[in-house]
Formats: structure tokens, sequence, C-alpha cells
């Protein structure tokens, strides 16, 4: 087969090696426009795993690359006068000049043809191929003339950076944060050789800008980062390989690359060309030289077509896995004042943990003995004590007004439509009374309504008589008298998305009879299938007002220790918030403050009801996921703000579920961002919920302040003891008590942990 590769990067010149050493016969050319000793960066830095590739596909090649390596086990951040270092993290640096160096080598011993200096704008000089590889880079030209048919979406992200190198030697992947007076900068810093390490200078772009960086010329540029970075530099250095940009141009911002597909004909895309992933997590190598192996080992006897097919196929999803926890580590930085309000210890584990690919078990396989100074002083702050006790974040107490939660596991509200004309009956209060006896500190009544024509369905509870708030008190006195669980309320209104049928019967259906008239801020159905709702004037604004009071009264009656009102999920309150549903020209429609003007004056109204001593919650959808038509992630923080304001103690940040045009990034935790981005940015308690279901994932989210509570569902439904277990799991079965009647099983859950986790070490 005869194959052009443009592009002499790591992509091209390894895959030029792969295919030679799969099949000699192969005829390869490949064609760089740069001198072969040029080139930008300064390292590159590979993981273990990507070693073991390496390793399999080329012995020779791999062994002379890591004769060139310079290898670190540990990370250390420099942040507010305090160096914390973390260790177990199992990365290496070689020049990416030597690396270049390395595999020219190997290509020209393979019998790889390599021109030089040589810019490729058509390809008939070149002769026929059979093969075209587009591994020209980020700004690959193949797959801008190709746009069509590659469909690249190219998203450049806001941070300002600038890649430069010192001969000041680490010892450790080193993260050093200095704060200016126009913010933060930040290095991200690695050894490479023995005299060289890479020294990228990172900041937002007001802080460039305020810096007068837009303005300075690259030798002005690098004399203010040694200024900046004078403690961590000792009197070494800065120095660029990028001389030849002026002025602004040597400051660069990350272009974000994804392609709807990577083939076409007989031109593929490999490497930087066909995605790309954040330096942060150096990763843009890796997924090169794995792209090259796969791309190699499919041309091995597949027709050509097939081939191509195959290695997009088989490629996709691992690029996919890595540009996410990419993302989740570039967001990090460019949202890092947000975390500046950290002590240096957890500032250290929310860096470690930002690409959501750590996480807590993990850094405890990796440093125990950090994680475990991490737990004790979480521990510590969490219980306002100077205990020694190692105890996991999930398993500390977490107080609001005279609340004191045991732990911060709670059980997320989750409609059981099982109630008759809205009365609560024996199957709510075992459903309830054993999801209080299984650990979790904090339990969710669904959502409760408070008219009749407030329901979701028929099977929907409420609290809008004497006679269900009794019932709701015989469930309460449950919890209270044999759990160590606490109760709360959330109260709601289903707005334009009621008079439908139980979800086994027909999600969103509205009934086949027995329709009950619908209330919303405007006269916009559900979907076209749901009836339309009648537009609220000021009496229904008061009657529904009146309703959450009167409701609020029976839930003090009897005994909920916490309130939550539902502002949610396109609900009658969320309705009002988000623009897609709220068309009002009045005083409550089209501002976002406006928007919110009638759920606030209900909050309000009950907040006054409330005992002031018990806190109150609401629940939030922090996106519409309908891009900037809808509720962003700024709009949660205002929205936040505005709540908290009204007395509001900790907001509930779900998501979505506002709109039938709705597009959701599902994944792990992936409501977890929203949650950080309020508490961090509104500076208020908040709950996380969303595809949660492992006790690593709640450990992770507390320690690193993305949540002070965790809310479960499903999880839940399987396992009602869930809280319980893990705590076991993890050694603390005694910070959450069982039921006396249970002791039996909690012995024998002990003794199987503690044999698996003397299996694991």
């Amino acid at each position: 087969m005869k194959i052009l590769c443009v592009g002499g990067g790591p992509a091209g010149l390894y895959l030029a090696i792969s295919l030679k050493l799969r099949d000699p016969g192969h005829e390869v050319l490949v064609i760089e426009r740069n001198r072969a000793d040029d080139t930008f960066g300064w390292g590159v830095v590979l993981s273990d795993q990507t070693l073991d590739h390496l390793r399999t596909n080329d012995p020779v090649s791999m062994a002379a690359i890591e004769d060139a390596f310079a290898y670190w086990d540990d990370i250390e951040v420099h942040y507010r006068g305090a160096a914390v270092r973390s260790t177990g993290h199992g990365f290496c640096g070689i020049g990416r000049k030597r690396l270049l160096e390395i595999l020219q080598e190997r290509a020209r011993e393979l019998g790889v043809e390599m021109r030089f200096e040589t810019e490729v704008t058509d390809l008939d000089p070149f002769g026929p191929h059979d093969l075209v590889v587009a591994a020209d880079g980020i700004n690959s030209r193949f797959r801008a003339e190709r746009a069509e048919a590659f469909r690249p979406e190219i998203d450049l992200r806001p941070n300002r950076f600038t890649w430069l190198g010192t001969s000041r030697s680490f010892d450790a992947f080193t993260f050093v944060f200095e704060e200016t007076d126009h913010g933060w900068a930040w290095a991200h810093a690695y050894q490479f050789d023995a005299d060289t390490s890479t020294f990228i200078v990172e900041m937002q772009e007001p802080t460039w800008h305020g810096l007068g960086l837009d303005r300075m010329e690259p030798e002005e540029s690098i004399a203010l980062c040694e200024e900046l970075f004078a403690r961590t530099l000792q009197g070494h250095r800065l120095r660029t390989n990028a001389a030849h940009l002026r002025g602004s141009a040597a400051w660069i911002q990350f272009p974000r690359i994804t392609c709807g597909r990577w083939h076409d004909g007989n031109v593929v895309l490999l490497g930087d060309s066909a995605h790309t992933a954040h330096f942060s997590i150096g990763s843009g190598s890796k997924l090169a030289m794995e792209d090259a192996i796969e791309l190699a080992a499919r041309l091995d006897g597949r027709p050509l077509e097939q081939a191509l097919s195959e290695y997009e196929d088989a490629r996709r999803l691992e690029v996919l896995r890595l540009q996410n926890a990419a993302r989740n580590s570039m967001e990090w930085f460019e949202r890092l004042p947000r975390y500046t309000r950290f002590d240096p210890e957890q500032f250290t584990y929310a860096l470690l943990t930002r690409s959501q690919r750590v996480s807590h078990e993990n850094l405890r396989l990796r440093d125990p003995d950090w994680l475990a100074g991490l737990e004790v002083d979480f521990a510590r702050r969490a219980n306002g004590s100077t205990s020694p006790r190692r105890v996991p974040p999930m398993f500390t107490p977490f107080r609001r007004r005279d609340l004191e939660l045991r732990n911060r596991v709670a059980v997320s509200p989750m409609s059981m439509y099982s109630a008759v004309d809205g009365m609560p009956d024996d199957w709510h209060l075992v459903h309830y009374g054993a999801r209080a006896q299984g650990g979790a500190a904090l339990l969710f009544t669904e959502m409760t309504d408070v008219t009749p024509d407030g329901r979701i369905t028929p099977g929907c509870p409420g609290i809008w008589t004497d006679e269900q708030g009794a019932a709701w008190a015989r469930i309460v006195e449950f919890v209270h008298r044999h759990t160590l669980a606490k109760i709360a309320l959330q109260l709601g209104h289903a707005g334009p998305k009621g008079s439908t049928k139980v979800p086994w019967e027909g999600e969103d259906e509205p009934l086949d009879d027995g329709n009950w008239p619908l209330l919303a801020p405007s006269a916009v159905p559900w979907s076209a299938r749901n009836q339309v709702p009648r537009e609220m004037n000021r009496a229904d604004m008061d009657a529904v007002r009146d309703a959450h009071v009167r409701a609020t009264e029976r839930a003090i009656e009897a005994g909920f220790d916490l309130l939550e009102l539902h502002c949610a999920h396109g609900y009658l309150l969320s309705a009002f918030i988000t623009p897609l549903t709220n068309h009002r020209t009045d005083e409550y429609g089209g501002s976002l403050e406006n928007r919110l003007r009638y759920p606030l004056e209900v909050f309000t109204a009950i907040r006054e009801a409330w005992p002031e001593e018990r806190p109150m919650s609401v629940r939030i959808s922090a996106t519409d996921w309908v891009g900037d038509e809808g509720i962003t992630g700024d709009d949660a923080v205002a929205v936040a703000r505005a709540f908290a304001l009204a007395g509001a103690d900790v907001i509930d940040v779900s998501a979505g579920q506002t709109s039938i045009r709705a597009d959701p990034v599902y994944g792990r935790m992936f409501q977890t961002p929203f949650s950080d981005q309020i508490r961090n940015e509104a500076e208020i308690a908040t709950m996380a919920v969303g595809n949660i279901t492992e006790a690593d994932q709640v450990n992770s989210i507390i320690a690193a302040g993305r949540a002070d509570l965790c809310l479960l569902a499903r999880p839940h439904l399987s396992d009602p003891y869930w809280t319980l277990r893990a705590a076991a799991e993890q050694g603390v079965s005694e910070v959450t008590p069982w039921p006396e009647q249970y002791w039996s099983g909690r012995d024998q859950l002990v003794r199987l942990a503690e044999r698996a986790n003397a299996e694991k070490t």
C-alpha cells in the first residue's frame, strides 16, 4: 500500500513506524513543512498506561524513549504560601525535540521516506496514493478543506497561555499559583531532561489584559512572568522557542476540536487534526500515538473503507472519554477563582480530582498517607474539634441553623405515584421508614402538592388537608422514633405538567378522562399532546401562594425537620423561572429578575411561616439544556443568590426537565458541575444530584467542595441500606449506627468488608 502522511509530528512518525512494523512492503512517505529539528513546545508527558502501549507496539523505539525520560511520581502544588505534595502519580516527561529525533531515526531504519521543509498545497506532485493521512495538527489544512465531510467543531477556549522553558529543575510535576492585582496567574511545570523543564503560564483573559500582556512583545511578557514566578524560578530564567511570534501571538487560546467524522474516501484524520485534549492532563501526544497504533493495526489486511471505519469506531469512545476528562480539567482552570477561598489541602484535592478520572479511593491507592491526613483535617473542620480520627468525608456532620445531619448522604425526592386522593398510606410508611433506617442522614419526601389541581398524577401525595398532614405526621414520627435520620418535606405544584397518567401507564400522557384544569405563568402546554394551561392572574397567584403557606403550617404540625420548595423540572414555579415557558409581559415576565418575582414571593411567604430555627432548601433546574435560549449555569448562580437573600439555607441543584427541547449531556455525576458552580460562586451550601451511585463519588464531591450533601435516588430504591453498606465497606460502621434488630447483619457485612479490603491490600 502506498501511504502519504502529511505531518511529521509524533502522530505521523509513529504511524509510519507502526505501518512498517506490520508490513515492510508498505511505501510510506512522511511530509513535514518544518525542519527536522524544528518543533513547538518543550516537553511531552506520557502516562504509565501509554508507555505500556508503546512498549508492546515497538520495543526498539520505546527503549530509546525510556533512556531519555525524566520520571516523577509526585505532584506539588504551591498555593497561598503552602507547598502541598502528593505522591504515586506515575508520569514521565521527554523533550518533544528528542522524541521526534528518536521517531525519525526509527522511521529511517524501517525504510520510511521523510521530506522536511515541504509545504503540501496540492497532492498531485506526490503522485497517486492508496491512503492520505492528515496528521497536520490543530490547524489541519485537510480538515479545513473537507469541512463538510469531517464536520469539525472548534471551540476556542477563553484562557490565555504561553509555552515556555526554564533551566530550573523540578523533582515533581509542579503547579504554582500566584495572585496579582488583576487576578490569578499559574504555571504548569515539569522537567523533561537533565537541564530543562517546561513552564506553561496560564491565566484568565481579564488578568492577561489587566497585566498588559496583550500589549507586550515576547521579551517583555517573559520578563513579567519571571517577576510573577520569581519565588519558584529561584533565579533561573524563562525562555521561548517561539521567538518568531510577535506581540500577543505568543499567548495562545486552546482550541478544543471534535470532528463528526474522521475519514472521507481515502483521506483519514490522525491526532490533533481529528481531536484535541487540553494540555493540563498531558494527553495530546498520548492520543496521537495511540491513534497511530490503532490505525496501523486496522490497515493490516483489511479493505480500506472497512479499516478506516473500524479505526474510527475503535478510537472514538476512548478519545471521547479522554476529551471529557480533559474538558473537566480545562474548565477547572478556566474557573479557578471559584476555588481560591479553599485552604491549601482542599485546593490541592480539588485540583487532583478535577478531571473526575482520579477519585477519592484512587488517591488512596496513590498516596494513602496524604489522603488520610486530608480526611483527618476535613473531619476536624466539620466537627469543630481537634480529634485525630480519620473519617471519610461523606461521614462527617453537616449543620444548618439548628439542624445537624450525621453524614452527607440524603435520599433524593422520588415520586412513588402511590397515593389515593393525595393521602400517603402504608406504602409510604414502609418506603420512607426503610430508607430512614438505611443510614442516610436526611430523607426527602417526594414532591407533595399544595392543592388537588397541583398534582402531577392522580397518584401524587398532597398536604392540602389536615388528614393528609396527620398521615405525614405518622411517617415523621416513625422516622424520629426509630432512626437517627432527619426528614424533609418537598412542597410543590405541578403547574403545566399536571393531570397526567402515572409513568408506567404513559410518561407525561394526559389522563384518558377526569383531567383537571392547569395553571401556568403563560398559556404554554408542556407538549402538543398535553392540555393548554390557563395563564395565572393575580387572584390565582395569591391562592397558590396561600396554599403553600397552609401546607407549610401542616408541615410544622407534622414535625418535618426541613422544608424544600420545588422550583425545578418545569413544574409551576420552575415554569415562571425559565423563559421557555414564561412569556408574560407584566412584572412577572421578561428579565430573570422579573421571572423570579413570583417564586420568591412564595418562598418568602413560607419562610415567614416556617420556624426560624429550621432550615429551608430550594430545588432548581440549573440549566434547561437548550443553550442560551433557556436557563444557563450563570443564570442558576443568580437564582441561587436570590433565594439565599430571601432566607434559603441550601440549594438542591438539579437540571433540565423543563422543556421537551432539552438536549441533556448525561454521564457520571453529570449535574455535579452545576452544584460546584453555584456553591463556589454564589457561596451557598448545595446538594448535588444526578447519577451519583458510588461512595467513592460522594467522598470526592464532598472533599473537593463541589457540594455539601449528595442526594442519591435510584441507588436507594435498589438498596435502602446503601449508606450503612458504604460505612461498612469503608471501615467506619460505628459512625452510622444500625438498628439493634439488624446488628447480626451489620457484623456479617463488616467481616465481609474487612476481608475484601484485606484482599485488596
